[in-house]
C-alpha cells in the first residue's frame, strides 16, 4: 500500500454519524453524578469532555487525576493547560482514595499532568495516592496512566513498588508525528519507559490516536514497536480536536480501518487491543485488568467463524 497520507477535508469540517454518542442515563450514572457534584470532586471524565463517560460511570468505573490541572509540557492535541503548576498537595493522595470510596467505584483510572520540574516527577505522589487507594479501597482494581518520568528508573520504579493492577504509558501517535503531536516527548523514550515497567512485572498498556495525519503502515508499526516494548493491552481510538487551537483532524477514520487495526494487533500477539473510533484510554479498562480476557474472546470469534466457513462448504 502506498505511504501517501490520505487527507479528507470533507471530513475535517463534519463529524461522521459514527462519532454520535447516546446522552448518559441509568441509575448507576445518576449515583456518580450525584456524588461528584455534591463533594466537588474532579474527575478527568468531566474535564476532558469523554464521549463514554455515561457508559463508564455506568459501570463503576472513573477516571481521576493528579499533582493538579497545569502541565509543564504542551502536547498540541491535550486541553490541559500548559504552565508553572501550582505546589505539590501532600493531602492529595488521601482525598483520591475517600472519592473512590465514596462514589463506589469499582474500577479506577489515575493519571496526572507532567511535572518535569519536580526532581521526582512527582512520583512520590504516585506512590502515594496509590498505596492510599489500596488501603482504602481493597476491593477496587486500579490503572495508573503515567508520565514518561522521562524514563529515569528511580521515578518509574515507585510506579513499581506500588504495584497498580495496569500501568499505562500512552504512545500517542506515530514516529514520524510525536515531535508535533508530543513537543516535548520523545517516541523511544516513551517506548523506553513502557520496557522498564515490563521488566519490573507490570502489566502494561499504551493508546495511540487516529487522525492526525499518519498513514496505515506507520500505525502497524507503532503497534509492532509496542508489542517488541512487550505491552500487552493497546488502545486505538479517534482523535478529537478539543478547541480551535489544537492540531486539526485531518481524517476521520473509519470503524471498518479500527476492526482491521484490532485484527492486526491480535495477529501481532497482543494480549488486549481496544480499537474504535470512540475509545479513549480508559475505555473498558476494567477488563484490561485481566490477563488473556480479549485474546481468548478473538479467538472464539475466528473459531465460530471457521466453523461456519466449513459448514458453508
Amino acid at each position: 500500500m502506498s505511504e501517501e497520507i490520505i487527507v479528507e477535508s470533507e471530513s475535517k469540517s463534519k463529524k461522521p454519524t459514527w462519532l454520535r454518542v447516546k446522552l448518559p442515563i441509568g441509575e448507576e450514572y445518576k449515583h456518580v453524578r450525584n456524588i461528584v457534584n455534591t463533594h466537588k470532586l474532579h474527575t478527568i471524565c468531566e474535564s476532558g469532555n469523554c464521549p463514554n463517560m455515561g457508559e463508564c460511570w455506568g459501570e463503576g468505573t472513573a477516571t481521576f487525576m493528579i499533582l493538579g490541572n497545569i502541565c509543564t509540557r504542551s502536547c498540541g492535541f491535550c486541553a490541559v493547560a500548559t504552565g508553572r503548576p501550582l505546589a505539590v498537595d501532600w493531602q492529595e493522595p488521601a482525598r483520591v482514595a475517600d472519592a473512590i470510596h465514596l462514589m463506589k467505584v469499582k474500577h479506577a483510572v489515575i493519571t496526572s499532568v507532567d511535572r518535569d520540574e519536580l526532581k521526582d516527577g512527582g512520583s512520590i505522589i504516585w506512590y502515594n495516592t496509590i498505596k492510599a487507594v489500596r488501603e482504602l479501597n481493597p476491593q477496587t482494581t486500579l490503572e495508573t496512566l503515567i508520565p514518561d518520568f522521562k524514563a529515569e528508573r528511580e521515578n518509574i520504579q515507585r510506579i513499581i513498588d506500588a504495584s497498580p493492577d495496569v500501568v499505562s504509558h500512552n504512545i500517542e501517535t506515530v514516529e514520524r508525528l510525536t515531535r508535533t503531536v508530543r513537543i516535548q516527548a520523545k517516541y523511544w523514550r516513551s517506548m523506553e519507559t513502557l520496557r522498564i515497567l515490563k521488566r519490573g512485572g507490570m502489566r502494561t498498556k499504551s493508546g495511540i490516536m487516529l487522525g492526525l495525519g499518519e498513514t496505515k503502515e506507520e500505525v502497524i508499526q507503532t503497534m509492532q514497536d509496542l508489542k517488541d516494548s512487550e505491552v500487552d493491552v493497546i488502545t486505538i481510538g479517534q482523535y478529537l480536536q478539543p478547541t480551535p487551537k489544537h492540531l486539526p483532524v485531518q481524517r476521520y477514520v473509519h470503524p471498518s480501518e479500527f476492526a482491521e487495526f484490532r485484527e492486526i494487533g491480535y495477529r501481532m500477539g497482543l494480549d488486549y487491543v481496544e480499537s474504535g473510533p470512540l475509545v479513549r484510554s480508559s475505555y473498558h479498562s476494567d477488563r484490561h485488568v485481566h490477563p488473556g480476557l480479549g485474546r481468548k474472546a478473538w479467538e472464539r470469534v475466528n473459531e465460530l467463524k471457521e466453523l461456519s466457513a466449513a459448514k458453508n462448504n
